[in-house]
């Protein structure tokens, strides 16, 4: 009987053998298939408050959205958005940690000869790149950022604004009503805003160029695809001075550790009056509308409250983001500064005046700013404290709004700005 156990002894040792073999093959072959899913991740890494990428796309998807039937001029802009930037032979690369500034402009011409101006001043702007953003396509204005030759630069054009289209929408349409228009009676096309105003193309551009362009820099572009770090909006009557990239860079590296819960940095405070405090100190506040910066993490919050933006009856994008967008955060919505402004808002009249070379709103065709020594180099110190202004004035939720943003077109069409960039179909998140 001993004799015929040996046999069976060695075929079961040989089963267990080979199933340890096969065990440690799926092994091997799962390990395999994990690091191939995960390289990007894995040598790619993502700073600890990055957004994971792998759901957003940014390959054109106008398949599935519906976006205006573009015209030719329209066609041409797009095109156009696509040129790579200027100037790469005076500048072949980079800084590594360099913070984008984009620069969105209307039609004031003299405004923007100033705002360049301060910018070819401001110490480090050869290492970075600079992105001007139109809300149309006024000649006058091109002839300036062509001449731009102080750093990178490359123009992008809102291809759906209502200033370049004449005859429909988002511009006139022939059947559009017209101020406070009945819309049943007249049989014209538009639905009104809270206080009875039907649409004014005008206005309505202010906040269909700043949405576009915040999706189309953060999602659009390949030269801002990959980066991580701040960016920094400026508009045409913005003055900055020479240290401002240089606090602005010192203002990112110090916010996680010296105000975690700081959304952005900014480079003047919140009261545009206001040139700072002066105090030996960092200044957390809510966020304004003048030299603002933040990163992608913060923009896919914003991205994701879509609906708020595009839904809040107020032309104005600030208002918009003041009133519903940011309290829709859970939390106070702080930006960090410095205790002395770096960049100052300068102009006099509003979005749609002072767009001719005889009406340019600027006294004498001249802006007189007191810029001074401290002004041209970083003033931000490490060592400082922050302190926070809680109680402050203005806009906030419960605020309903100016109005001239209740068309139901304007805001599916602010809509389909979000969803622009993404492969994915995004309709059922906003």
């Amino acid at each position: 009987m001993a004799t015929n156990k040996k046999p069976h002894l060695k075929i079961a040792a040989f089963r267990r053998f080979l199933s340890i073999v096969v065990i440690t093959l799926l092994g091997v072959l799962l390990l395999i298939f994990l690091l191939g899913t995960n390289s990007t991740s894995i040598f790619n890494s993502r700073p600890s408050d990055e957004i994971d990428e792998d759901s957003y796309s940014f390959s054109h998807s106008r398949g599935k959205i519906d976006l205006p039937k573009q015209n030719k001029l329209s066609i041409q802009l797009e095109k156009r958005n696509q040129l790579p930037p200027r100037n790469v032979d005076l500048y072949p690369s980079l800084a590594k940690d360099h913070i984008t500034i984009v620069l969105y402009v209307h039609n004031r011409p003299q405004y923007l000869r100033v705002a360049v101006e301060s910018l070819s001043q401001v110490v480090g702007i050869s290492e970075t790149l600079l992105i001007v953003s139109h809300d149309g396509n006024f000649e006058e204005m091109n002839k300036i950022v062509e001449k731009i030759k102080f750093c990178q630069v490359k123009q992008i054009f809102a291809p759906y604004s209502p200033h370049i289209f004449h005859k429909s929408f988002p511009g006139v349409s022939t059947n559009d009503c017209k101020d406070k228009d009945d819309a049943a009676r007249k049989h014209c096309k538009g639905s009104p805003d809270q206080y009875g105003n039907h649409r004014s193309p005008k206005i309505v551009s202010l906040k269909h160029h700043w949405w576009w362009m915040m999706n189309t820099v953060w999602d659009g572009l390949k030269e801002t695809q990959g980066h991580s770090g701040h960016v920094l909006f400026i508009e045409e009557d913005h003055f900055i001075f020479p240290n401002a990239y240089r606090n602005l860079q010192i203002l990112t590296e110090l916010k996680p550790h010296k105000c975690p819960d700081c959304y952005a940095a900014n480079l003047a405070p919140l009261d545009v009056n206001s040139r700072g405090e002066g105090w030996d100190i960092l200044v957390a506040e809510k966020m304004g509308n003048v030299g603002y910066s933040f990163n992608r993490t913060v923009w896919r919050k914003i991205h994701k409250k879509a609906r708020e933006f595009c839904f809040f009856d107020d032309y104005n994008w600030d208002i918009t983001m003041w009133a519903t967008v940011y309290p829709s955060f859970g939390g106070s919505v702080y930006t960090l500064r410095g205790p002395r402004t770096s960049a100052v808002h300068f102009g006099k009249c509003g979005l749609h005046q002072g767009q001719g070379e005889n009406n340019a709103c600027i006294d004498n065709g001249v802006v007189k700013l007191d810029v001074q020594e401290i002004d041209k180099v970083a003033n931000i110190k490490s060592e400082w404290e922050v302190h926070v202004h809680k109680l402050q004035s203005g806009y906030k939720a419960g605020f309903k709004g100016w109005g001239g943003w209740g068309d139901e077109r304007d805001r599916q069409l602010c809509l389909n700005f979000a969803r622009m960039y993404h492969a994915i179909d995004t309709a059922s998140a906003f």
